[in-house]
């Protein structure tokens, strides 16, 4: 790299690495998020950015597989001396001892990065996330719930919150000790002297941030506390939301935000959705009434290897047949939590990869026939799986969408004609209005 970069990341999904991606590039930080470590040649076109991403998977693995693949991953990032080097977890913190661990991301890179303690900070007013005292709070429909009395993720079919105090949620997946920056120790005329006493007796520190002033002094003392030879940080895009103010008093980014022209409408876009979020199925429903076909796939068939093949080609069938009708096209696995959520339980790891791999399949096989120009993909745990069967090597940002933030249209890098440029909008299963595939479709202002 021809620029020192202020920061390396991986993202835990697809769609928590965009969420970073375009929390940088709202604020004029350039960004490319790769799906794999990339190529001398493809990293060349980038020399200059300032950030550089790794989409990942480990939401959705096991410990066993973090070890190996994550490990791996990170030993990439750090190896491009960034000052800081980020492990994205999503924002509402859904994880647990068996799956998506982050106990254990936080023990990879501590031990990675030679580091005493490893700060913390999840909360980020921008997508109406708080923590404070410990306590981690989330929106929906307009109200702030407790995350263990949350509508949706106290209910999530894999990950469920069922502790809202994210000290005592972590220690069931780690032994690290776990102390915390409370609002009280943020608001302090001493902050710097606490922050370093807390670090010197924890191996890991949370930050509480209820509030945009609360984020700018923990953004401060993130940049204060790194390492000359590049640290290890965990958690949400709070990360970057929390570091681009010291960034800019120091003159390290632009003062003035970047502008970003919309693309417009276009005639027709594909969408896969593998969420089982009740969010995205308002979301389809409301497509449905804007002239979208919405096509379910019977999931407990599609992971059965008897009935696979017919599954998949009676899915594609119909797609093909309402894009040669100029409708747009969403096919679901899903339509809320309990969508078949035990079936796919019970197949575990597999039958989730399957899933994601089978939309991305489909995808393909849609924009190939029709030359769509823009595609979106919803879900978190699903996006990794399916993008990577488009052959696209790397994402940049199209367009930011504060209105929903954390599901930027990209633009997609790609070695095969027909996918390189192709504009793609990935989807967290909370993220988004009912009207989000509409708007999507018939232009972004």
């Amino acid at each position: 790299m021809n620029t020192p970069l202020l920061l390396s990341y991986y993202g835990d999904d697809l769609t928590g690495s965009t969420d970073v991606m375009e929390a940088l590039s709202l604020n004029g930080v350039e960004t490319v998020l790769f799906l794999a470590p990339p190529s001398e040649e493809q990293l060349a076109p980038f020399a200059d950015y300032l950030a550089i991403g790794l989409a990942g998977t480990s939401r959705s693995e096991s410990p066993e597989w973090m070890e190996t693949h994550l490990t791996n991953a990170l030993a990439w990032l750090k190896s491009l001396n960034a000052s800081l080097c980020h492990y994205k977890v999503c924002s509402t913190f859904d994880s647990a001892p068996n799956i998506g661990n982050i106990g254990k991301a936080l023990e990879i890179g501590k031990a990675l990065f030679a580091q005493s303690c490893v700060p913390l900070v999840v909360g980020a007013p921008q997508l109406k996330r708080y923590t404070v005292f410990g306590q981690h709070f989330a929106a929906f429909d307009g109200e702030v719930h407790r995350i263990d009395r949350h509508p949706v993720m106290s209910r999530h079919p894999v990950t469920p919150m069922a502790e809202a105090d994210l000290r005592l949620h972590l220690a069931k997946q780690t032994r690290l000790s776990i102390g915390l920056a409370d609002v009280l120790c943020i608001e302090s005329a001493n902050t710097g002297s606490q922050v370093d006493q807390l670090s010197r007796s924890n191996d890991v520190l949370l930050y509480d941030t209820l509030n945009r002033n609360h984020q700018v002094k923990v953004g401060a003392q993130l940049w204060r506390t790194r390492s000359p030879a590049g640290s290890y940080v965990v958690g949400s895009s709070a990360i970057e939301y929390a570091l681009v103010d010291t960034w800019r008093e120091q003159a390290l980014i632009p003062v003035s935000p970047p502008l970003f022209s919309s693309p417009g409408a276009v005639e027709q876009i594909a969408v896969v959705s593998g969420s089982c979020s009740e969010v995205t199925a308002r979301q389809i429903r409301h497509a449905e009434t804007r002239g979208f076909r919405a096509i379910a796939i019977d999931v407990v068939k599609l992971i059965d290897p008897l009935t696979h093949a017919d599954t998949m080609n009676k899915a594609l069938k119909e797609a093909i047949e309402a894009l040669s009708q100029n409708k747009s096209v969403i096919v679901y696995t899903a339509m809320g939590p309990n969508s078949d959520a035990d079936a796919v339980h019970q197949g575990g790891e597999k039958a989730r990869h399957l899933i994601g791999r089978s939309l991305g399949q489909l995808l393909r096989q849609m924009v190939e026939a029709y030359r769509l120009q823009r595609i979106v993909i919803a879900g978190g745990d699903t996006s990794s799986h399916a993008l990577s069967q488009l052959g696209v090597h790397a994402l940049t940002t199209r367009l930011p969408l504060p209105e929903t933030p954390g599901s930027p249209l990209c633009t997609a890098h790609s070695d095969q004609p027909a996918f390189d440029g192709l504009e793609v909008a990935l989807k967290g299963g909370q993220i988004g209005s009912e009207s989000y595939f509409v708007t999507i479709r018939d232009g972004i202002t």
